[in-house]
């Protein structure tokens, strides 16, 4: 005990700590409730681990002694996937590959960390494009852009700092590419859950972007990328007819569609992602969090070319592959999410959340906007410090939780909440008012 009223001090002399004041107790979490070592208190967890740990903590199915024994043998060895391949592995791929990859999205690449799914998500676009513009390797291609949205966030890497602009605090002072950037036409919401902003004039403002974009760099553009909803830049949601014009400028000017589905995917929503809401398929999506194991799946229209990334070897790759441990627990995930429909679970829990917001800010008029699909749900304030002030309330009452955007605060419930445990929330953000 004395070490673990230490934990913050001792790693304090060798990093930046300015997260959550609790020490999370591994063994005592469970379900919903994370518990903090020091206090002994529990908080009920609308935050997720950012959105990456959808079952709750010590879900039974995850110490069965038959899987236990599994993750364990496969925990003392680290392959480097790309080049060893071993039976736990052909049984991940297998696994998302025909239940939470859509059909007709068969080309897989897997990596450690959602920036590097991005990365290669744009690797993959950059080659194709290069290639139907008849270049070789070799050949300089800085010419090449990505479309991407204001108040995106795909990342702190490389390229997809170039993409992120939700914080300057993330991404000033690095060098970054020029890359286009258009209107981000979300929906604002009244308390009924009816648009009440002049969505149409939004989205007719992108398109004069997008116009202006591909007027601008023409047949340089390799893709377009943007995710179904923005979660640090604002939980931000669109209207299928954006995502539809994305998807048409797509295929009329020849460049790929790429979806950044690392904080809504693997059921996140609801359904195994968010796209499929919409109706909307992209050419490639980019996973993580949830699914433990980050990457991408695409489908076939990168074969276009001849030597594309998913055929020509090298030219994506890292030495890991993903990380072992990490797909046999991803393969896991999936059996429980499948077998306890826990998908279904999340929409009805999802939709009672959000209707008690709003029924709560009817009454109260401390918030508004709120706004949410499955396990992703939010509402905004007036002004940045009440945001914040309310997310130290939050914390007082045992609710985690996060910010988004410059006002808002969004959850990111596990996908096993119940009825009775979304009363519980909703009970912590009226007491927190």
């Amino acid at each position: 005990m004395a070490f673990t009223r230490s934990v913050h001090e001792t790693l304090k002399k060798y990093q930046l700590v300015d997260g959550f004041d609790v020490v999370f107790d591994m063994e005592k979490s469970h379900g919903v409730w994370l518990h903090d070592s020091v206090t002994q208190e529990k908080y009920l967890d609308c935050f997720t681990c950012f959105a990456s740990w959808p079952i709750g903590y010590n879900h039974p199915m995850m110490t069965e002694p038959e899987f236990f024994n599994k993750i364990s043998k496969v925990s003392i060895n680290n392959p480097a996937n790309s080049d060893l391949y071993t039976r736990e592995m052909a049984e991940f791929v297998e696994m998302f590959a025909t239940h939470a990859s859509p059909d007709d999205f068969n080309n897989h690449f897997w990596v450690a960390g959602g920036a590097l799914a991005i990365e290669n998500a744009l690797k993959t676009a950059f080659d194709w494009k290069a290639r139907k513009l008849g270049r070789k390797i070799g050949d300089a291609c800085e010419d090449l852009v990505i479309i991407h949205l204001r108040e995106a966030f795909h990342g702190r890497s490389g390229y997809t700092m170039s993409l992120t602009n939700t914080d300057p605090v993330k991404t000033g002072l690095f060098p970054k590419f020029d890359w286009p950037r258009i209107h981000n036409p979300c929906i604002e919401y009244d308390l009924d859950g009816n648009v009440s902003n002049d969505i149409a004039a939004s989205e007719s403002q992108s398109k004069k972007d997008l116009d202006a974009a591909f007027s601008k760099h023409g047949d340089k553009v390799a893709g377009i990328i943007v995710e179904p909803m923005q979660g640090e830049g604002g939980d931000n949601h669109f209207r299928s007819e954006f995502l539809q014009m994305l998807r048409d400028y797509s295929d009329n000017h020849d460049c790929l569609l790429i979806f950044d589905e690392i904080q809504t995917g693997f059921w996140g929503s609801g359904k195994p992602w968010m796209w499929q809401h919409h109706g909307i398929a992209p050419d490639i999506a980019a996973f993580g969090k949830k699914t433990q194991v980050c990457g991408i799946y695409a489908n076939n229209r990168v074969k276009e070319v001849d030597n594309n990334v998913f055929t020509m070897s090298s030219r994506i790759n890292s030495t890991w592959g993903g990380n072992l441990v990490d797909m046999v627990r991803s393969k896991r995930f999936i059996e429980i999410i499948l077998q306890e429909d826990l998908g279904e679970n999340i929409l009805k829990r999802g939709a009672e959340f959000v209707t008690g917001l709003r029924a709560m800010a009817k009454e109260k008029g401390t918030f508004t906007n709120v706004r949410g699909v499955g396990s992703l749900s939010a509402f905004t304030l007036d002004t940045p410090e009440a945001r914040d002030a309310m997310i130290g309330r939050m914390m007082e009452n045992k609710l985690l939780a996060l910010k988004s955007g410059p006002r808002s605060i969004r959850f990111r419930m596990p996908l096993i909440m119940s009825k009775d445990e979304v009363s519980d929330a909703l009970r912590r953000v009226d007491s927190s008012l």
